[in-house]
């Protein structure tokens, strides 16, 4: 299983946070989980590692101030050198939103809400 120097969570639910929080940490991948209600935070967050770290980002697409597709088109142009992993995690079932987060060429994978080891093992 991959190992990860962080995993990222940004999504505007604190319970959601907390629940994927727990269940990530239970699955030992990553040296450290960290959270962040709003897309802003994180993007500061992920400037402060170096781009050859490994990081795991699953990212909501709604929120409010920053959405997924905010978060996504800064990372596109500010993070061109990163290889981190991006998986959209979100509570949307529109097949729409499923494809446009699949045309970006840095998004890995869409899981739909709510996270489980299944889920997170399919994207490892």
């Amino acid at each position: 299983m991959a190992t990860y120097q962080s995993i990222i969570l940004v999504d505007d639910d604190p319970v959601n946070n907390l629940i994927n929080k727990r269940l990530i940490r239970k699955m030992h991948i990553g040296d450290q989980v960290e959270e962040f209600l709003e897309a802003e935070n994180a993007l500061n967050r992920i400037k402060e590692f170096g781009k050859d770290s490994k990081i795991l980002i699953l990212l909501d697409i709604n929120m409010p101030v920053m959405n997924g597709w905010d978060f996504l088109n800064f990372y596109m142009e500010k993070f061109k050198d990163r290889n981190d992993k991006i998986v959209v995690l979100s509570s949307s079932i529109d097949f729409q939103d499923r494809e446009k987060a699949l045309s970006y060429g840095i998004v890995e994978a869409f899981l739909e809400k709510p996270l489980t080891v299944e889920k997170m093992k399919s994207i490892l």
